[in-house]
């Protein structure tokens, strides 16, 4: 009787440490490489929910699931910035290509699920502002733009209590995306869209505006000196 515990007890041990266990098995099963992740949820909650939110509506920065962003931005766009980021801004290039995670595979399901939260006919009678400036915006219309429409938030000369208008903010973020910002909005921080204002923004008023704040913006040096 004494013998036979300690071979048994030394049996099941060959057992859970072999190829074969079942253990082992369903270990091995949950168990994937981080290129094999083919989920669209699941990719999205590990790359971009952390700043974009969840679903994509909005949290440290723009809602990319938002249906005004879709509108404009299309599919190229999406995927290039995924795939590049924004450089001098706190989006990365997630492609493995440029240094990142995804594979162009994985980046393909993240734009085509982002895509899915997009409503076409939500727009189909408004004149949304371009994506992209066609034309160089006017800084001197953009100040009067500013204190008619954002002024009440943002503060005189955008430096109120939500500054835009200061460096720290300005030397994070680029002038494409002030301009995505002022037409899609961040309702999640009470900032609306290109619509909620006296007038609807026009494509001009937010080149204008994106103009303004630009000119705002200080060189790093300038910074580095205060």
């Amino acid at each position: 009787m004494r013998k036979t515990i300690p071979l048994a007890i030394l049996a099941a041990v060959l057992l859970l440490a072999s190829c074969d266990a079942p253990g082992r098995q369903a270990a091995e099963k949950v168990a994937m490489r981080p290129a094999d992740i083919t989920d669209f949820h699941l990719l999205f909650s590990q790359n971009c929910s952390g700043c974009h939110g969840a679903n994509g509506q909005g949290a440290l920065t723009v809602g990319i699931g938002r249906p005004v962003y879709l509108a404009i931005a299309g599919d190229a766009t999406i995927q290039r910035t995924i795939e590049e980021g924004r450089p001098g801004t706190p989006m990365q290039a997630f492609a493995q290509k440029a240094g990142g995670m995804l594979t162009d595979a994985q980046i393909g399901i993240l734009v085509h699920g982002i895509r899915s939260w997009a409503k076409p006919d939500a727009f189909a009678n408004a004149k949304l502002p371009s994506y992209a400036a066609s034309a160089a915006g006017d800084a001197t219309r953009g100040a009067a733009t500013f204190k008619l429409n954002c002024a009440p938030c943002h503060g005189p000369e955008g430096r109120g209590a939500r500054a835009i208008a200061g460096p720290s903010f300005l030397a994070l973020v680029t002038d494409q995306h002030l301009r995505t910002v002022i037409i899609v909005g961040m309702p999640n921080l009470g900032m609306p869209d290109w619509r909620t204002h006296p007038k609807p923004l026009t494509d001009t008023d937010v080149s204008d505006l994106v103009a303004w704040l630009a000119s705002q913006r200080q060189p790093l040096s300038a910074q580095l000196n205060h």
